[in-house]
């Protein structure tokens, strides 16, 4: 049961709570000490701009966020899971950006946090990366800068498919992260049930940034604290609608002394009362259960996809068993990198963001794509000798 717990993962940029996890109601107790702080944390600590890039269709136009860090260097394109959104990377790029020289550009694909989308509903493999080449060309013109592009999950997969139809003609290299065929097709069938598991709303975004630390979602709360607010939204109907059940509110609690346990209510129920007047409640701003007709055109074939990728490739996976056949043959015929990041979720480069960098960074520059920032010495590098 376990097992296929995991491979549901290969979906989703998720990781479901583990056996006997959270539960409406139950009390998850974290041992003593003081209550963590789940407050959420704004893209401007870790991203210098923010930006909408307009791009034509044949609808009309459409409207893609992006956040940017760096004006110099290849180009790291980072595309983020089904259900994430670019701040996914936040973490991750405050970090890569003091290792090595480069221009981070993080993108909401669409229908995830995106501001205007003329079809949003089509989440099919080849119109997504349609949009990451539509994208970078409204971004640098006919001459882009080299790119690398960076793919979590589903976003790995679009990844693969952006290379393989040479929608960005300047591809320096291409790293997937935690994203195999063959246990991503194993998922499919049981993906609905892990989804209908996830509680449908939250009273805040605090406590939706709470949910996703400890029920194993996301396991670094400096992550999760600034990438739950591209996960949900504000929800459109009032509380009392109906289908706004299964909501998380009570029974996330920490062990606290007394005084600070009294101090805490007194709050709390300060807090209830606000939060009773506002009558506000988030939830998923991409419901995944309706993009079902396209999760088999996104890792379909996948393997063989990114073998076939002439470019330097990089997978690295939270654990080896999820490697495919056809992986397990490209790899011992050294056509790409791996590496296995142990300790870490499904969202890897949330739970383990200085792992994924100095991965990366390591393979850039032993690709001489770029080089790393002067007094930054990489352990790995120093080590192996790149």
């Amino acid at each position: 049961d376990d097992m296929e717990k995991q491979l549901h993962l290969n979906l989703l940029a998720s990781k479901p709570p583990t056996a006997g996890g959270f539960q409406c109601g139950s009390k998850m107790k974290m041992g003593p000490g003081r209550k963590r702080d789940f407050s959420p944390l704004p893209w401007s600590q870790y991203f210098e701009t923010m930006e909408d890039v307009e791009v034509e269709n044949e609808h009309g136009k459409d409207i893609f966020r992006i956040y940017c860090s760096g004006s110099h260097g290849p180009v790291l394109l980072l595309l983020h899971g089904g259900g994430h959104s670019a701040l996914s990377w936040a973490v991750f790029t405050s970090v890569i950006y003091s290792r090595i020289n480069c221009r981070v550009v993080a993108m909401d694909l669409r229908a995830h946090a995106t501001p205007k989308i003329k079809n949003p509903d089509d989440l099919s493999a080849d119109t997504m990366a349609k949009d990451i080449g539509k994208v970078v060309e409204a971004l640098y013109g006919e001459s882009p800068p080299p790119v690398m592009i960076i793919g979590h999950s589903m976003g790995g997969a679009i990844a693969v498919h952006t290379a393989v139809a040479n929608h960005v003609p300047s591809l320096l290299g291409l790293c997937v992260i935690d994203v195999v065929e063959g246990t991503a097709m194993d998922a499919l069938n049981s993906m609905q049930n892990f989804l209908r598991s996830r509680p449908r709303t939250f009273k805040s975004l605090e406590n939706a940034i709470e949910w996703s630390v400890k029920s194993g979602q996301i396991r670094n709360i400096e992550s999760a604290r600034v990438s739950m607010g591209g996960q949900v939204k504000k929800c459109e109907e009032s509380p009392s609608s109906p289908g706004m059940s299964n909501s998380i509110d009570e029974g996330i609690i920490e062990e606290e002394d007394e005084e600070g346990a009294e101090e805490s209510n007194k709050k709390k129920m300060k807090e209830d009362d606000q939060e009773m007047k506002k009558e506000t409640l988030f939830t998923w701003r991409v419901e995944l259960s309706k993009t079902e007709k396209y999760w088999e055109g996104w890792f379909r074939g996948l393997s063989s996809l990114f073998l076939t990728c002439s470019v330097p490739k990089l997978l690295l996976l939270a654990g080896v068993d999820r490697l495919d056949k056809d992986l397990t043959i490209g790899q011992m015929q050294g056509k790409f990198q791996m590496q296995v990041l142990p300790q870490c979720g499904h969202a890897v480069h949330e739970d383990a963001p200085e792992k994924v960098a100095d991965a990366l960074a390591a393979f850039m520059v032993r690709h001489k794509f770029t080089e790393f920032k002067e007094g930054y010495l990489c352990f790995e590098c120093a080590t192996l000798g790149c």
